[in-house]
């Protein structure tokens, strides 16, 4: 493989990682800071206990998320010079914002949560874990607003003279079509992500103090509905969200729509296939089960609405782009059978995760519990679909674009460094796999080993004012 080859891969391993972090970062910080919240206003000390438990597993992750997401910045300059030279009077802005507001915001904040706890009033420390949340927040949303701009460029002047985009309306970048609908379908999904995890966690448990008829039954089961209520609604936001994100990309990325289902013809009522049986040279598709018109209702509204073709949408950027330095390109074509696959992987994780929280919610009505040896699998896929339904959906994403890293302004190809030799993204990108699957393992055991033993009895947080002035600030867990 080249240069171009391997940075790519290396992009995409280093990315998917650290994503696996974000979504349950974002979406614990707006967990906790409700259980805390409902500890705080009815004083039920379960929850003060779930909070405290949550929050061990929450900073396992934050730390985790942290160190793998330092990279992203490092590989824009080594692997992408080009690239970031050519964006990054844009990039500059919503990334500049991210570290200096929303990282600094959900940094200071959840140091003060964590150290907090008796040191601060009651009504201030629960302050301080929905500002973590709302840092949180504004860091996803200047994120992606940067990759918004990939996706749909808007609000910049191209100069010849340096053959840069320049930043022309910063408001236009955050407030980007594609931004505002992918910004709540991401949101959602941390949060349902965030969900399942508790419930995963929960249900597993709640089974076992079932089977031992343990005293701490009726915690792990408002643990198991918390999460399940927050995995379901939040899932149906998702499917909300990803409808209206359809219809936006249909708009400005044809090629990605047409990719999704591979429509290499244009047509009007265009279905929606459940399964496709694609050439070996990836030039045509034959369905096997397809939905008359389901495909023209997701990206245009209507299921008479037309669709355009892969061939179609092809055949017309060769032409607009042929004359173009860092825009013309022999295919326009993304991989076929990954776009289309990843986003059916997608869509199916989520559904599952949407049935086995209405399994749970179910099974868990009135008092109930669970012992079956099928709630112990469902306990363990639970938390790992929606991350998989998140590496699926971004993949579609990335891959969909292609060949394009800046949509309509620059292909992939084009953004590479060249002065970066194969054999050094080799290097780097062989140490950052050993040291990734090092963290995977420091990851899971941390997990495990906090999990196992549940949410322990704590006391409550002493009042402030209890306190002598000169006691030493102690570590909350």
């Amino acid at each position: 493989m080249d240069a171009l080859d391997l940075a790519r891969w290396q992009f995409a391993i280093t990315t998917v990682y650290h994503f696996l972090f974000v979504p349950i970062t974002i979406g614990l910080t707006a967990l906790l800071a409700i259980m805390q919240t409902i500890w705080s206003r009815g004083g039920d000390e379960r929850w003060l206990r779930l909070t405290k438990f949550f929050g061990k597993l929450f900073m396992i992750n934050f730390a985790l998320g942290l160190v793998t997401g330092i990279v992203q910045e490092f590989q824009f300059g080594m692997n992408w010079s080009l690239y970031s030279r050519f964006v990054g009077d844009i990039f500059g802005a919503p990334l500049a914002f991210e570290a200096l507001l929303a990282f600094f915001l959900e940094s200071t904040f959840l140091g003060l949560w964590i150290f907090g706890w008796d040191r601060l009033p009651r009504k201030v420390h629960l302050a301080t874990i929905w500002l973590v949340h709302l840092g949180t927040v504004f860091s996803a949303y200047f994120i992606l607003a940067a990759n918004s701009f990939m996706q749909n460029p808007v609000g910049y002047t191209y100069n010849p003279a340096t053959n840069r985009a320049e930043l022309q309306d910063f408001v236009a970048v955050l407030l980007n079509k594609v931004q505002l609908v992918t910004f709540p379908h991401v949101l959602l999904g941390a949060y349902m992500t965030a969900g399942a995890f508790v419930m995963g966690i929960g249900l597993y448990h709640l089974r076992r103090q079932a089977m031992d008829n343990g005293k701490d039954v009726g915690m792990y089961r408002s643990a198991t509905r918390f999460g399940a209520w927050i995995a379901l609604v939040a899932a149906l936001g998702v499917v909300a969200s990803g409808d209206l994100q359809g219809k936006v990309m249909t708009e400005v990325q044809p090629m990605k729509m047409a990719a999704a289902e591979g429509l290499y013809e244009t047509r009007a009522n265009a279905p929606f296939s459940v399964l496709t049986i694609g050439s070996l040279d990836g030039t045509n598709a034959r369905p096997i089960i397809e939905v008359p018109g389901l495909l023209s209702f997701l990206g245009t509204g209507s299921f008479s609405g037309e669709i355009k073709g892969i061939n179609d949408v092809n055949a017309a950027e060769k032409a607009q782009y042929a004359a173009s330095p860092t825009a013309a390109s022999s295919s326009y074509v993304p991989v076929i059978w990954m776009t289309y696959w990843n986003f059916r992987l997608m869509m199916g994780t989520g559904f599952l995760t949407m049935i086995f929280a209405l399994m749970a919610l179910w099974k868990t009505r009135a008092g109930g519990v669970v012992t079956s040896g099928m709630w112990k699998h469902i306990a363990i896929w639970t938390p790992l679909l929606p991350l998989l339904a998140n590496s699926f959906g971004w993949i579609f994403t990335e891959v969909g674009r292609q060949p394009w890293i800046v949509n309509g302004l620059m292909t992939t190809e084009s953004g590479v460094s060249t002065s970066v030799s194969a054999a050094s993204v080799w290097i780097s990108m062989i140490i950052y796999t050993l040291l990734y699957g090092a963290l995977a393992v420091v990851e899971v055991r941390l997990l495990l080993a906090y999990i196992k033993p549940g949410a322990v009895p704590v006391e409550a947080p002493k009042d402030p004012s209890d306190r002598a002035d000169d006691e030493p600030l102690v570590f909350a867990y």
